[in-house]
């Protein structure tokens, strides 16, 4: 580093999702230079990742190289590796025995898993949140449907052919349309010896409805659209126990199968824990309302990491836009405290709308007032999807594979790529 940029105020990014991200590339015109740091050296667009679990798209659909996207912004430097601790008194972060020092930090690791105090699930139950997830959950998939073709024991061959998807939420109600498409209407003519077509999709949710986040009656149509597909629907049902070959609902109900996807929960990373900051139970960092520690300014919390509320009292949701919005809002801050400006009033999140889709044709989207179903809120969710895809190459490809599968009824990413762990 040469002297003359030593003496530019240094902004490290932790976090190359929807907020850091976005916050870099907002930082461009500002005096500062920019260090984004994550531990992959990719951008993953993370809506569609349940579309590579069930074979739809492949992950570089759907995924792009950090160091392309940043390529012509000259003020930024990405540096792949894994965060091990925040110094707050130095002002230094240690990514894999290497001290950044910093003049602002965006904290913005994102979430993980949560399964409410029941971490040994987690390997009979993956959840989806990284590429890795989304490929071992597709090789499960598709290898219960293999394992099933050659399987002489009723029971087990029932087994390996139920799916159940823990969680109503988007995810939840996404992955168990998806499932149940791909077993009927992808699969049905491939096998011999096992009629996929009778599969067995049950999606399980605590709560009294799907889509809690929606309307109630954007829930009712998404059940029925569910249900259409054959997909059974378990509400007021909660998983008091899961292993590699069952799941119990309640005190008494037992299903057995050997592939169950976790769609139920999220807590934050251990960015709290690196702060020694407050959090609430999800270990989501206490922030201030311009989003900033209150007692250390110049450390910024954003995304899925940070407790937000809105001015009703209610929680910012955990959603792309949200993340975004954040990122964006940071960056001006930062910009403003640099250029010695006045400061910005507090950030305030705007609701864009909440989407889902369920199936061929069928989605519900929720904008307040304005609320659609059906084929129409199907090509408005395709539509605004491929539209905040990043670069041009993953749009058209996207585009193009949803073309082919809705023409043919195929899915163009059916590939086991290695055998992982045993279906059985």
């Amino acid at each position: 580093m040469s002297e003359t940029q030593a003496l530019v105020p240094h902004v490290v990014i932790l976090g190359a999702g929807f907020a850091g991200l976005t916050a870099a590339k907002a930082l461009a015109a500002a005096p500062c230079r920019v260090t984004l740091v994550d531990r992959r050296n990719y951008h993953l667009f993370q809506p569609l990742l349940y579309q590579v679990a069930t074979a739809a798209l492949s992950p570089a659909d759907i995924a792009t190289p950090i160091r392309s996207i940043l390529r012509r912004q000259r003020n930024a430097t990405v540096l792949m590796g894994q965060v091990e601790a925040i110094d707050r008194q130095r002002r230094q972060v240690r990514v894999e025995g290497r001290v950044l020092g910093y003049d602002f930090l965006i904290v913005a690791t994102g979430s993980r898993h949560a399964y409410f105090g029941h971490d040994d699930w987690q390997e009979a139950a993956p959840g989806l949140k990284k590429i890795d997830d989304a490929t071992h959950i597709r090789r499960r998939l598709l290898l219960a449907f293999e394992r099933a073709e050659t399987e002489t024991d009723a029971a087990t061959r029932d087994a390996l052919l139920t799916f159940a998807v823990i969680g109503g939420g988007p995810t939840g109600v996404e992955m168990a349309g998806a499932i149940a498409e791909l077993a009927r209407q992808t699969l049905i003519d491939d096998f011999r010896a096992i009629d996929p077509g009778q599969a067995r999709v049950l999606l399980v949710e605590a709560g009294p409805r799907l889509l809690a986040a929606f309307a109630p009656d954007l829930s009712t149509v998404a059940q029925q659209a569910l249900e259409k597909l054959g997909v059974e629907v378990r509400l007021n049902s909660a998983v008091t126990a899961c292993s590699m070959d069952h799941v119990q609902l309640g005190d008494c109900e037992t299903v057995a199968t050997r592939n169950v996807v976790w769609a139920a929960g999220v807590m934050a990373s251990p960015a709290a824990r690196w702060l020694g900051a407050a959090h609430d139970k999800a270990g989501r960092v206490q922030v201030a309302p311009d989003l900033s520690l209150p007692d250390a300014p110049e450390i910024f919390v954003i995304g899925d990491t940070a407790a937000v509320k809105q001015a009703d009292g209610s929680p910012v949701p955990g959603l792309a836009p949200a993340a975004k919005q954040m990122g964006d809002y940071v960056a001006k801050v930062i910009s403003a405290r640099l250029r010695r400006q006045p400061a910005l009033p507090p950030f305030r999140y705007r609701h864009l709308g909440s989407l889902a889709t369920i199936g061929r044709a069928a989605a519900v989207a929720d904008f307040g007032r304005l609320k659609l179903t059906g084929r129409l809120a199907w090509l408005l969710w395709g539509l605004i999807h491929v539209w905040f895809l990043i670069g041009v190459r993953s749009r058209v490809l996207v585009a193009l594979q949803w073309l082919w599968a809705y023409v043919t009824y195929q899915r163009g990413a059916r590939l086991i790529t290695s055998p992982g762990q045993p279906a059985d």
